[in-house]
């Protein structure tokens, strides 16, 4: 029997929302967490360890584009110190997460439904792929230049990640390389092309602030 959407959102929670502490980048905490700024610890109850932002995904349409729905520090200021983040993914058919880097966490990801290809490339320059289809794991191991793409032509897909940190950051490769002011010149000798090429490329990625 096929499982519902609320089905599936609580399985991926049970499965993949536990501690990474031996794959943290957090520095470790003295205390069982951590108190923000100006407030009282007596003045802390259960809201402040539960995160709603996740709500509008129960019952949600299929998605229209590629969206990334997070629970980091940032987002949930009760995982400082915790050594924990997490990551709705909403992938419509055909898209792509482009290949990124998170340079703080290690990335668990759990496929709900769909179909994945996924890949990483390790500092040796080999690259690992693989194809997903709902119920599989797959983890990208932190630092290291990774990618995910619905191959599916219909049919969109839904993944969870976990990380192993509260504030596993996120390096979006052709963003950072053609949306900086790198100088044209040095692109086009590093990928072997011409300025014309690297200036049209660029012309598609919005300058960094």
């Amino acid at each position: 029997m096929a499982l519902t959407v609320e089905q599936q959102f609580f399985l991926a929670i049970l499965l993949i929302a536990f501690p990474f502490s031996a794959l943290s980048g957090d520095p470790d905490i003295l205390s069982d967490f951590v108190v923000p700024l100006g407030t009282n610890n007596s003045q802390l109850d259960g809201n402040f360890f539960t995160y709603t932002g996740m709500r509008p995904l129960i019952n949600s349409p299929p998605p229209t584009n590629f969206t990334v729905t997070k629970a980091s520090m940032a987002e949930f200021p009760a995982l400082n110190g915790q050594s924990v983040s997490y990551a709705v993914l909403e992938y419509p058919a055909g898209s792509v997460n482009p290949p990124h880097t998170h340079p703080r966490a290690t990335e668990l990801l759990f496929l709900t439904y769909g179909i994945l290809e996924v890949g990483f490339v390790d500092t040796t320059n080999k690259l690992f792929t693989q194809r997903l289809q709902a119920g599989d794991m797959f983890v990208f191991p932190k630092g290291l230049v990774h990618y995910q793409f619905n191959c599916a032509e219909n049919d969109f897909a839904i993944a969870f990640s976990a990380f192993g940190s509260a504030a596993a950051g996120t390096v979006s490769v052709p963003s950072t390389v053609f949306g900086t002011n790198i100088d044209d010149d040095i692109l086009a000798k590093s990928f072997k092309t011409d300025v014309q090429t690297i200036q049209k490329i660029k012309a598609g990625f919005p300058p960094k602030a």
